[in-house]
């Protein structure tokens, strides 16, 4: 079996693996970077590839597949949450880009066609190419795949997260023998704060703002980070107005009709229910003139609603933005954490509100990810992935040093034989 690595190398973002056995190819993930620009994985002819497997709906993973709808009409292997979320995202990504894309809606029209559900364990078959979905813990509907031909046994994490959170199971880890594994290593030098550390913390935090009198902006990725602050302030029965806007309202109403994938079903029932939908820019500008919480994209203050409210919010001191996501340098979220500025009124202003960070991640911080090597059975060669800043190899190295397997983190182009 020859396994290609088309993207997300030494980067997060643009991720793609291409597993090739002697009559059949296979592509994991077909995503996009999205900088200024956005950037594709390397190419590979449509008429080569039998099918593709997309392990959720991030655009880093899902945002190119649509190339391969131009002409054609590829299968599409994912749970039917990834689908309708993917639909939401890929759609957006369209609508958004101000830059030429490959594709329209229409390929994405065909894409959506070409979608065949396939359920956790559930065993899919692509010409001589077997694999299964296991759970990832990353966002809803995110799996891992266990990918088996000629003999080979080879797991692709993607993003996972072995963490249980409020939102979600932590990822399955009980693969049995196998050869290769290709894993993440987003964090694999940083820590996570513990779950219910974190969680204390940041209720006592919003409720310390909101009973003084304050709105606490809490600026969230639409699909699992927005959902997983509801679900948090549920748990603790946070009792003040939470306001909910963007497109994670739409990311919501889509989940509500696939519970089976939270580790919760009531608990994630009971917080949407419990938050307001805005429907429109009176609701907007009530929920900044009350106390209480409001939950919405874009994570990284890049866009969405979130542009909006932090221009009213970050004006007041008794205010506070609480950022939950990563934020990469250069987005407004970063430069707000690191030098306290935002744009307000369309000038770069001190914002007066608290300006604070809540590291809930969906991916396995490094003590989470050197667990999962370390629990392997076999002797599998690792190929570490998706992580930037000299991760993938500080994560390679330490794999050599400290568990003894051989490690590899490959450029975009690389093949190996399994």
């Amino acid at each position: 079996m020859e396994i290609r690595f088309l993207g997300g190398t030494h980067e997060v973002g643009r991720i793609a693996v291409a597993v090739k056995t002697k009559k059949t190819q296979v592509l994991l993930d077909y995503g996009v970077m999205i900088n200024h620009e956005p950037g594709f994985p390397m190419h590979v002819p449509p008429k080569d590839v039998d099918g593709i497997i997309l392990t959720h709906c991030h655009l880093d993973h899902s945002g190119a597949i649509p190339i391969f709808h131009i002409h054609g009409r590829k299968p599409v292997y994912l749970t039917r949450l990834t689908a309708e979320l993917s639909q939401l995202l890929i759609s957006d990504f369209i609508h958004l880009s101000s830059y030429y894309l490959p594709f329209e809606y229409l390929e994405l029209k065909t894409m959506m066609r070409n979608c065949v559900y396939t359920s956790f364990d559930e065993e899919k078959k692509i010409g001589d190419v077997r694999f299964r979905f296991l759970n990832a813990g990353h966002v809803p509907g995110s799996v891992q795949v266990l990918v088996e031909a000629e003999g080979k046994r080879v797991v692709y994490t993607s993003d996972f997260n072995t963490v249980k959170t409020q939102l979600l199971e932590g990822a399955f880890k009980d693969y049995g023998e196998i050869n290769a594994f290709i894993i993440e290593s987003t964090y694999a030098d940083e820590e996570h704060t513990k779950r219910e550390k974190l969680e204390k913390e940041f209720i006592e935090n919003v409720t310390e703002v909101v009973e003084r009198g304050g709105t606490v902006l809490v600026p969230a990725f639409s699909v699992g980070r927005s959902q997983e602050i509801a679900c948090v302030l549920a748990a603790h029965h946070f009792e003040y107005p939470i306001v909910l806007d963007g497109m994670a309202r739409e990311a919501s109403r889509i989940m509500m009709n696939h519970t089976e994938f939270f580790r919760d079903p009531r608990l994630f029932m009971n917080a949407i229910h419990g938050t307001s939908w805005v429907e429109g820019w009176r609701d907007r500008r009530n929920a900044v003139k009350k106390p209480g919480v409001i939950i919405s994209p874009a994570g990284m203050l890049k866009g969405g609603p979130s542009a909006f409210y932090i221009s009213k919010v970050g004006k007041k001191s008794r205010n506070a933005v609480f950022l939950v996501s990563y934020q990469i340098p250069g987005t407004p979220g970063r430069e707000l954490l690191e030098k306290g500025m935002c744009v307000i009124d369309g000038k770069v202003r001190k914002v007066k509100a608290e300006v604070k960070h809540f590291d809930f991640s969906s991916h396995c911080g490094a003590s989470e990810l050197r667990e999962a090597v370390k629990n392997l059975e076999g002797n599998p060669i690792i190929y570490v992935v998706h992580g930037a800043e000299g991760n993938c190899d500080r994560f390679a190295k330490w794999i050599k040093k400290n568990v003894g397997f051989e490690a590899v983190a490959p450029k975009a182009g690389d093949a190996f034989t399994v």
